[in-house]
């Protein structure tokens, strides 16, 4: 049976507007982009884009949410490998590569301040998904430790990345993994006893 052809149209119409916003808003702030701006450049009227969204922010957050979405499903079918190996290598070379399909995406909502819940979220997914590999890997003793470790890795590597794509990837992608890579273990050798360390 031929999906409706509504649900088709529905689905043509959100992808226009979140294309549509993320290229208004290089051109200006998240702020100054009204729903007539949207329309104008998605070649669409008012009353289409009220049956999808009831303002720009809930179009905004959607944008985030798709990304977000795509990243954890990309996460979840790498975690059986680095759970296995010890490493975080397996989830981080995939989760890169995805950041450098969806650069143009990630620096708009990186740069736009009201965007910041996108980059709160973002360090969340890699707290919830890293907390038990911290737990598996360490049994840290004080689980404060674990979420110092946590948060300290998710911002560091939300901000290798925004600088890694603000000097336009002059770094070699393997040298970024490597750096990636030294900076987590030296972060986990000074929190965990030395019986208790393995390599992020």
């Amino acid at each position: 049976m031929l999906k409706n052809p509504e649900d088709r149209r529905a689905r043509r119409s959100r992808k226009l507007l979140k294309e549509s916003l993320l290229e208004l808003m290089k051109q200006k702030t998240f702020s100054d982009i009204s729903v007539r701006d949207l329309t104008d450049a998605a070649d669409m009227n008012r009353a289409t884009f009220y049956l999808h969204y009831s303002d720009t922010s809930e179009l905004l957050q959607s944008v985030e949410e798709d990304l977000l979405s795509e990243l954890q499903a990309l996460v979840n079918t790498h975690m059986q490998e680095t759970v296995a190996v010890g490493s975080v290598t397996p989830v981080f070379e995939p989760v890169l590569d995805f950041a450098v399909e969806h650069r143009e995406t990630c620096t708009i909502l990186f740069a736009s301040s009201e965007a910041s819940g996108f980059l709160q979220s973002l360090q969340q997914l890699v707290h919830e998904n890293g907390a038990p590999l911290v737990k598996t890997w360490f049994h840290p003793e004080d689980p404060r430790l674990a979420d110092y470790l946590l948060n300290f890795l998710a911002w560091g590597f939300i901000g290798l990345l925004k600088e890694w794509f603000d000097q336009d990837m002059a770094l070699p992608r393997a040298e970024l993994l490597s750096a990636a890579q030294h900076m987590s273990d030296g972060t986990a050798a000074g929190l965990f006893p030395r019986s208790e360390r393995r390599r992020l």
